[in-house]
């Protein structure tokens, strides 16, 4: 839609600028047509070279607007963003029988769902209850087991396996709160790749990014009921336990473990080859090559130490 017609339903004032907006992107990657956002001074240096067409921003931050970009000047560009979002949102899971691009050696149940501009190619298998949203692409000799839900725009890469019940690609946990205490959605727009040799474990969930992509590396193993937040990128060849929560932005290096029930905090790193025993929880980056436990977070060896000064002083309490 036209900006000026944007930022009019979501209560900015700006001259009529006869602009067209066709979608939301980050300052690094919008063009002339996308609008963008910043709230933190942090991304400062990214706002000064953005080539969004309109980027909605603090009045503080107007000093690093490039003279290309149409500012929509925000007491909380973070919420008005959210409000925004919903405009660009397009109608999911479209089947109109249209554009779909199936091998003529996959297998496919006549009780699975296909929209349109699918891609499926050789010797893929997709059974009954399995829902494959529109423009999605999987990769040959993959598997797709009963009940399985594949949100718009996710890239399924090769041999992968998606087992009962998981769902890729639905919207992430994102909310603004208002004064008043509502939660506004915000409306996601990236989506979800797995790349080759994944396997993915029974109603575990992979949620799309805002913008961008949430990765799942190469040959990475992730068990029943895990969770994977928006915009994190897996490393190759992880393996993610059982009842595992992986909060939005979170980067795991290649063969990074997690032990079931173990927890990231959003927004870190995790090093190649770290492993987090059971239950542990991350709170900060790490680095890898070590074996970390316990909550807050600390190195395997003296979590141990630690359980043991534990139970020498119960016992001399009893």
């Amino acid at each position: 839609m036209k900006i000026s017609v944007l930022a009019k339903n979501i209560g900015i004032d700006i001259e009529a600028n006869e602009l067209e907006i066709t979608s939301f992107a980050t300052l690094d990657k919008a063009d002339k047509n996308q609008i963008a956002y910043i709230d933190d001074i942090k991304f400062i240096n990214l706002l000064k070279e953005t080539k969004a067409g309109a980027v909605l921003l603090k009045e503080e931050f107007l000093y690093a607007l490039p003279q290309s970009s149409i500012a929509l000047v925000s007491k909380n560009p973070h919420l008005s963003m959210a409000y925004a979002s919903k405009y660009f949102a397009k109608e999911p899971f479209v089947d109109t029988n249209t554009n779909k691009q199936i091998a003529s050696s996959a297998k496919i149940s006549q009780k699975s769902v296909i929209c349109d501009n699918v891609i499926i190619e050789d010797n893929v298998r997709v059974m009954a209850g399995a829902v494959i949203g529109a423009n999605v692409k999987i990769g040959k000799d993959s598997i797709i087991y009963p009940n399985v839900t594949v949100y718009d725009d996710t890239i399924i890469g090769e041999r992968c396996i998606l087992h009962a019940g998981s769902c890729i690609g639905c919207d992430g946990y994102g909310y603004v709160p208002t004064a008043q205490g509502e939660h506004i959605k915000i409306y996601h727009f990236g989506n979800v790749v797995i790349e080759d040799d994944v396997e993915i474990g029974a109603n575990t969930t992979i949620d799309r990014a805002v913008f961008a992509s949430t990765i799942v590396g190469a040959g990475t193993k992730i068990d029943n009921l895990v969770q994977i937040a928006h915009n994190c990128e897996l490393g190759s060849r992880c393996i993610i336990v059982s009842q595992t929560g992986i909060s939005g932005s979170t980067k795991l290096g290649r063969n990074v473990i997690m032990g079931g029930q173990s927890a990231t905090a959003g927004h870190l790193s995790i090093g190649d080859f770290a492993t987090v025993a059971a239950r542990g929880g991350v709170t900060k980056s790490i680095e890898g090559g070590k074996t970390y436990a316990g909550f807050p977070l600390v190195l395997h060896k003296e979590w141990l130490k630690a359980q043991v000064k534990m139970a020498k002083f119960f016992k001399a309490y009893k």
